[in-house]
């Protein structure tokens, strides 16, 4: 049996293997369709755009659906703080999510051109705006979330949808949103040719450098820019049953660097992030385009497992309670349930993988003109 501190770890793992999943697999769809009104330049030309990610885009929701639910049965008090201090930022990613199921069904049923228009921009929106929120939601939790506990752990929030948009925040959202118009980029050029290709190419390169100059700004913004991060000052129990207000918590400048300097390894993280899409945008105009989807996917990994490892153990810190920041160590469920979810996840996520891995290699190969031509009833 895995102890109690040990559990709480390979939670924190699989949590962010989860986002990363979530990021790399539903992120191309959502990237796909944020560069949906640009590389597409007529109606059949956004019809191929739009059937490389429509035979695959729900099934990829179901990284963001166990992603959610994993925080919700490891990490509950983090989900029920966030869910109400993002409470209008969550729920503007949710209307933004309601335009894809529609878009993807509706938008070829009726052959009218500001039918069809309306749906792509709709379309365009649903792949947009999430990337942008989440990152926004990244960017303030490495300044802290303003909210605080009482005695009974009844959480209260005192800022304002407003104060999300700082422009730290605003900052990593550009970070998010320029990954994931990476992403979907890279595998646009991979599963289409001739002029969409080259565009979706050129979008991808574009993207690739903001992502990797606003990457670095954010991480001097953090070292050299006056945003404090957050060290725990007390003596910490790993197997402690969880309690957020049995610690002492200290605001630091630079804090969210030291972890790098106790394991120079996670550097990697980082150079990866950068060094992926750096390469990724070398294999895509090499025409090597599966490398380069590769290449995007490992920068994912590398810029989400720095923002993960830099705040380890924290996972939503208090700019006015610090005390009650949640951790890997407080904020987590009974070992029973750990252990049963882990039990859990180590049968289904080869399922998914699976059956992932199976629907790709089915629906293989290039999306052209002359296929939507061919499938006019058949195809998005």
């Amino acid at each position: 049996m895995l102890d109690y501190a040990t559990l709480k770890v390979i939670w924190w793992l699989l949590v962010g293997v989860l986002l990363v999943g979530f990021a790399i697999m539903d992120g191309h769809d959502m990237g796909v369709g944020t560069l949906l009104p640009f590389v597409g330049k007529n109606d059949p030309e956004r019809r191929v755009v739009i059937n490389t990610v429509g035979p695959h885009w729900d099934g990829n929701q179901v990284w963001f659906i166990t992603g959610g639910g994993a925080i919700f049965a490891a990490w509950p008090i983090v989900y029920a703080t966030a869910f109400s201090g993002f409470y209008w930022a969550m729920l503007a990613v949710l209307w933004a999510l309601f335009l894809r199921p529609v878009g993807f069904d509706y938008r070829s049923k009726i052959q009218d051109a500001r039918w069809r228009s309306t749906w792509d921009w709709g379309l365009f929106i649903g792949g947009a705006v999430p990337p942008l929120i989440f990152g926004v939601a990244f960017g303030n939790l490495l300044q802290g979330v303003p909210f605080s506990f009482d005695d009974y752990l009844v959480s209260t929030y005192t800022g304002t949808f407003w104060q999300l948009l700082n422009p730290f925040a605003l900052l990593a959202g550009v970070v998010s949103s320029a990954m994931i118009t990476m992403h979907g980029g890279m595998y646009l050029a991979h599963r289409t040719e001739g002029m969409i290709q080259r565009r979706a190419a050129r979008a991808a390169v574009g993207a690739a450098i903001i992502m990797v100059l606003t990457f670095i700004g954010a991480g001097l913004w953090l070292r050299f820019g006056g945003i404090e991060g957050f060290v725990i000052t007390s003596a910490i129990d790993p197997g402690g049953l969880p309690d957020p207000l049995a610690k002492t918590v200290a605001r630091q400048a630079g804090a969210w660097w030291l972890n790098h300097g106790k394991q120079p390894l996670i550097w990697l993280l980082p150079a990866m992030g950068v060094g992926g899409a750096v390469f990724a945008c070398g294999l895509v105009m090499a025409r090597m385009t599966l490398a380069a989807f590769v290449a995007s996917s490992l920068a994912i990994i590398g810029v989400i497992g720095t923002a993960g490892t830099s705040m380890f153990p924290f996972i939503m810190p208090s700019s006015t309670m610090p005390n009650a920041s949640l951790t890997v160590w407080d904020s987590v469920s009974s070992p029973m349930t750990l252990g049963l979810m882990l039990g859990a996840t180590l049968v289904f996520m080869p399922l998914i993988l699976l059956y992932t891995s199976w629907a790709y290699r089915v629906m293989r190969g290039k999306v052209t003109l002359a296929h939507i031509s061919a499938n006019e009833h058949n195809a998005y």
